[in-house]
């Protein structure tokens, strides 16, 4: 079934949300940072039976919608010259274009050096820039996995597989195939930020869902996590 969009009323609010179907027995609500409302339900699901469990759970639907507010706007637009700033696992470093008759990035002290032929052509910087970013991602974000899913061997299943995706609305998800799908802008967050996505897909090994019971899981597993995602959001305005 094709995904669709409805209206609950919440006292003065209205609050919209997409329903997407899915082969699942539980019903889940997400509030993405562009605080967007996501409905996961069952493919029967009864739609008057999914409005009253969005309008049930509507009060903490807005304070999530408030929480990601503070966070617009977000950062302009990049122009991928000398002299801007990017984030690389929480620090800023400025960027040195220069002119080379070879292609490649070194980071170097604060500053990433981006070598190209062309360095007044910004789809051609930028490019070269998410490759690198995108090859440290992969390193970097297995390195996190490995280190993170320690914790959770005791539930006897077997470690998720790294996908990195460019995601618009989430940090993470984990698949029912075993796929941990980390959003490649990731790679821009602190390390701690980054171990708190893993660890929040890594709980859903347990639970699947949004329930109370997957966040007092998270609560035990990361006692902090609320801080943490508080950060992620904060350090990449």
């Amino acid at each position: 079934m094709a995904p669709i969009t409805r209206t609950v009323i919440y006292g003065k609010s209205a609050i919209a949300f997409d329903v997407q179907f899915r082969p699942r027995k539980t019903l889940d609500i997400a509030v993405e940072p562009d605080q967007s409302v996501i409905v996961t339900a069952p493919e029967k699901a009864d739609l008057t039976v999914i409005d009253h469990r969005v309008k049930a759970k509507a009060r903490w639907i807005l304070k999530q919608q408030q929480f990601f507010e503070q966070f617009v706007p977000r950062t302009p637009a990049r122009q991928y010259i000398s002299g801007e700033t990017h984030l690389y696992i929480g620090r800023q470093y400025r960027l040195k274009v220069h002119r080379s008759a070879h292609s490649y990035v070194k980071l170097l002290g604060r500053y990433i050096h981006i070598h190209t032929q062309a360095p007044k052509n910004t789809e051609a910087v930028q490019q070269l820039l998410d490759d690198w970013y995108l090859s440290h991602a992969k390193v970097k974000f297995q390195e996190r996995i490995d280190y993170c899913f320690k914790s959770f061997e005791h539930l006897g299943q077997a470690q998720p597989t790294l996908k990195i995706r460019t995601l618009q609305k989430r940090w993470g998800s984990l698949t029912p195939a075993g796929n941990l799908l980390l959003n490649r802008d990731l790679i821009r967050a602190p390390r701690q930020c980054i171990d708190y996505v893993v660890i929040h897909e890594l709980c859903h090994l347990k639970y699947p869902d949004h329930s109370s019971q997957f966040y007092s899981f998270l609560s035990l597993m990361l006692p902090d996590w609320e801080k943490k995602k508080l950060q992620l959001e904060r350090s990449l305005l």
